[in-house]
């Protein structure tokens, strides 16, 4: 239930002028009658709306070995993190040049840096949390300033200019 919709007729209203003596009648003049009139009461909150986007965005995927992929698939404007940044690897300025772009990212959009595990793992749990996209800091990144970018509901790969990552992010983020 997103929002709840109850008829009440005119019982409270009729219990409220019962107990507290006040006259609850209202005269339309067009009819030249008097009523109590019916209400109808609403809920609806943040919480079930809530719900509902989490509801909406879970999905279990399953792939050619059986494995189960889990992913919130969060329309990319609504995710609550918008990228994680992974250095491939602990060394070779990998972990200094990630945090770097976390730093110039953080100004702009939420974002997740990760050095734990192997990368795969890493864009598993970044799938798991409904994060749209992941980019990576590797070898080729060092050579010519380019990074991986991942995006999750694909699972589609592209090499950008890292400093043509907060463009192409605003782009995909409409």
């Amino acid at each position: 239930e997103i929002e709840g919709i109850h008829s009440r007729t005119d019982f409270d209203l009729r219990q409220h002028q019962q107990f507290s003596g006040k006259n609850m009648q209202y005269f339309d003049a067009e009819t030249q009658e008097k009523y109590i009139p019916f209400v109808v009461e609403t809920s609806a909150g943040c919480d079930r709306n809530v719900l509902a986007v989490l509801c909406d965005a879970y999905d279990e995927e399953i792939d050619e070995k059986g494995e189960t992929r889990v992913v919130l698939r969060f329309k990319p404007s609504l995710a609550p993190v918008k990228l994680g940044i992974f250095p491939l690897v602990k060394k070779d300025g990998m972990p200094e040049t990630a945090h770097r772009i976390e730093a110039d990212l953080r100004k702009h959009f939420r974002v997740f840096y990760d050095e734990a595990g192997a990368v795969g793992r890493r864009y598993r749990r970044q799938d798991e949390q409904g994060t749209p996209f992941c980019t990576t800091v590797d070898g080729q990144t060092a050579e010519d300033g380019t990074v991986t970018v991942r995006e999750r509901d694909t699972m589609a790969q592209i090499r950008i200019a890292a400093d043509q990552l907060l463009p192409y992010l605003r782009d995909q983020l409409g």
